[in-house]
């Protein structure tokens, strides 16, 4: 059985350094597997912004980098923000 890919969607600096809004990636990984592979996939320049984001796992922040996102998650990626 195949699980069901996750959704990771960029925004800001994140979406600039990726060079799109959003993309699909195999399900069965933690954060920190995924942010490894995102940095491979995109280069430095995402991985700088990876390195200080935060991320939300279907809307929700995320604490443990490494324990499993389920299949068909939503992972948002927000570098920090300027202004208020």
């Amino acid at each position: 059985m195949e699980l069901t890919p996750l959704t990771v969607r960029y925004f800001a600096g994140a979406r600039a350094a990726a060079g799109r809004t959003e993309e699909a990636m195999p399900a069965g990984r933690s954060l920190d597997d995924l942010t490894v592979e995102l940095t491979q996939r995109h280069g430095d320049r995402l991985a700088g912004v990876l390195r200080v984001a935060s991320f939300l796992v279907n809307g929700v922040t995320c604490h443990d980098r490494q324990a499993p996102l389920p299949a068909g998650a939503t992972i948002d990626v927000l570098p920090p923000f300027a202004g208020g």
